[in-house]
């Protein structure tokens, strides 16, 4: 498991690009009530209003330099405490790609939540130093979403200054050096205009968000040097390894059955499936015996309606209508 495949790491090699990428996704688990108390605290929480429990995934993606993607290596783990088997899963899988290519150029992806820093932080910690900086970048597109609130208060949803002002620092956050401070100045000066206190409260909630993130949203630069600026394959993977399978109507899962669904989705999207199997099957597979034949249709005994005994055989050519029922 983690291991990487020589082949993409060498087309990496030979490109000089490449790029790891973790983040989460919501799936269900165990219902545990939570009060109310609980879901007024602020910030983001690892379950959901029903009780459902965080399912982490994370991804390994090798890029080459212009940035089109050679290969995903997909994990997924049942919710557990600070995602530790995930954390060691996508260590593992990065410290073996670099064995092979030790001059890849290494990023760190991820949407705002403080758990992925950290966890992504840890793992870099283990690897041998990077030739080159390692920089953390948040995923544009979570960017554009605080921005579109912070642009709702300041000017209100609905309004065409408001998309305005929307469209016009979208394009500089993503492509003027300074775009981020350009953002920051704007909010604060409506905050300090803002007569209403719940104006306020929505613009500080915004201004907060991109003065923390503010040393990871320098995508002009991350773009001319054919970096990566989007989570999307992580958004994907959440979606296609955990949501399409595991988050149907009515479902809930145990930690062994949930595990065993999402190691089995994981090699077959990261193309892994031929390898694995014969790892998987010298400690799964079981040898059944069938002790005795299925009796074919014809065997079968004539089945008994009511204490009255049929005289027309059950089978692909008889019609329901033709068969003697029961009075």
């Amino acid at each position: 498991m983690g291991s990487s495949d020589p082949r993409a790491g060498d087309r990496a090699g030979r490109s000089g690009r490449a790029g790891a990428v973790g983040g989460w996704c919501h799936g269900a688990d165990e219902r545990r009530p939570r009060s109310r108390s609980h879901w007024a605290l602020p910030g983001k929480h690892a379950s959901g209003p029903t009780g459902n429990r965080e399912v982490g995934c994370g991804t390994v993606v090798l890029y080459d330099t212009d940035t089109a993607r050679l290969q995903t290596l997909r994990y997924g783990r049942m919710p557990e405490n600070h995602k530790t088997s995930l954390q060691d899963q996508l260590q593992a899988e990065t410290a073996s790609i670099l064995a092979l290519q030790p001059n890849l150029v290494r990023v760190r992806l991820a949407d705002g939540a403080k758990d992925n820093w950290r966890l992504l932080a840890d793992i870099e910690r283990t690897l041998p130093p990077a030739p080159q900086p390692s920089p953390e970048i948040v995923d544009f597109y979570h960017g554009c979403e605080h921005l579109k609130r912070g642009c709702d208060a300041a000017w209100g949803g609905s309004t065409a200054r408001g998309k305005a002002e929307f469209v016009r620092l979208k394009t500089l956050l993503k492509e003027a050096d300074d775009g981020v401070d350009v953002i920051i100045r704007v909010l604060k000066y409506q905050h300090g205009c803002a007569k209403s206190r719940n104006k306020q409260k929505l613009l500080d909630v915004e201004l907060t968000y991109f003065r923390n993130q503010k040393p990871r949203m320098h995508y002009a630069d991350y773009l001319r040097r054919g970096l990566p600026i989007a989570s999307g394959v992580m958004e994907a993977a959440c979606k296609t390894l955990v949501t399409q399978r595991m988050k149907r109507s009515g479902m809930a899962w145990t930690m062994t059955g949930g595990q065993a669904i999402l190691t089995l989705r994981s090699l077959i999207q990261s193309q892994r499936w031929s390898s694995a199997w014969p790892l998987l099957s010298a400690d799964f597979r079981q040898t059944v015996t069938v002790r005795s034949p299925r009796p074919t249709p014809a065997e079968r005994p004539a089945i008994q309606l009511g204490g009255c005994q049929p005289t027309t055989t059950l089978s692909t050519q008889a019609s329901y209508a033709a068969l003697p029922l029961a009075t």
